[in-house]
């Protein structure tokens, strides 16, 4: 049986709805005005450039790695292990003044003073059309994600709880990019991952909360929509708090000690945690309370059943 909890011990979240939903609002438009304006610093992953394959003769210390490439040629590499710790994998950014060519030798002079017996293994060129595609495709995957997940949820609880789980997460999604671009953060595979992630975790905050308020409006016959809301935020604060608490934990462990290489999906995580945990509450379900959802769309359909007709009219 579903404890139901007293009007004193039932937060009134809805009671800030309204301001937080302007704020909401106004992070949203700032997201966009600054997508549209100073747009998305593009990671190598999009951008293109140059792969450079490289095996150690023991394993490589990559702070000194990134540190020795400060020429002009190939700054703002990226640097990572690649299989083993002595196989370095470095990404060089596309650059107008330098050649592919010119841009390796740079590199090879550069560990060759750390590694005499360094082993060029690889070296590939990836053009921008190719990191134009993956922008595309990225963009395309998490615009697919959106549709599945309103045509699922829409199936599950009813539409107006649909329309306000994506508008959430479509809020959680611009609001995330607005930060990567006012910061211009890099933007690469590993932070569109991130974002799929956050995709994920503020659903599934969602549904939580609204299969709670499907359950109190079948229960709970006389509350209005805004009380019956209230409550079932209220129930499921509890489970929020700790599912929050227990993943920031890892998150901010990530964010601190992951290094260069995890630090914009980190940071993507962090941002997509905080903004989700609130929309769930703030935008999907004071949304649904704004398109008048009530306990009549809650309840399950009635089948009839065959013969019933017939049986009604028998004396």
């Amino acid at each position: 049986m579903l404890q139901i909890l007293n009007v004193k011990s039932t937060v009134n979240f809805l009671r800030h709805a309204l301001p937080i939903s302007i704020f909401s609002a106004v992070l949203v438009l700032g997201s966009i005005a600054s997508l549209a304006t100073k747009g998305i610093n593009w990671g190598l992953d999009f951008t293109g450039g140059t792969v450079v394959e490289l095996e150690f003769s023991k394993p490589a210390d990559l702070n000194a790695v990134r540190s020795s490439l400060v020429t002009e040629a190939v700054g703002g590499a990226v640097v990572q292990n690649f299989g083993s710790s002595r196989d370095v994998l470095i990404r060089l950014p596309v650059k107008d003044d330098f050649k592919s060519e010119d841009q390796v030798n740079d590199v090879m002079a550069a560990v060759t003073q750390l590694d005499a017996s360094v082993i060029q293994k690889r070296v590939e060129f990836v053009g921008p059309q190719v990191g134009k595609e993956l922008a595309e495709q990225g963009g395309l995957a998490v615009l697919v994600a959106l549709i599945c997940i309103l045509i699922y949820v829409s199936f599950r609880f009813e539409w107006r709880l649909a329309l306000g789980s994506v508008a959430a997460l479509a809020h959680d999604i611009i609001v995330t990019l607005g930060v990567f671009s006012v910061l211009q953060l890099e933007f690469d595979l590993t932070v569109l991952a991130g974002l799929l992630t956050v995709v994920g975790y503020s659903l599934n905050d969602t549904i939580v909360v609204f299969d709670r308020i499907r359950e109190n409006f079948l229960k709970l016959r006389k509350s209005l929509p805004e009380e019956v809301v209230n409550i079932s935020i209220t129930q499921t604060m509890s489970r929020t708090i700790i599912t929050t608490g227990t993943t920031l934990v890892v998150v901010v462990a990530l964010f601190l000690k992951g290094g260069t290489m995890i630090h914009g999906f980190a940071t993507a995580l962090l941002m997509g945690i905080f903004v989700g945990t609130f929309s769930s509450i703030y935008v999907a379900s004071f949304l649904a309370i704004k398109l008048g959802i009530n306990r009549e769309h809650m309840m399950p359909v009635e089948i009839e059943k065959e013969g019933a007709d017939q049986d009604a009219l028998m004396p």
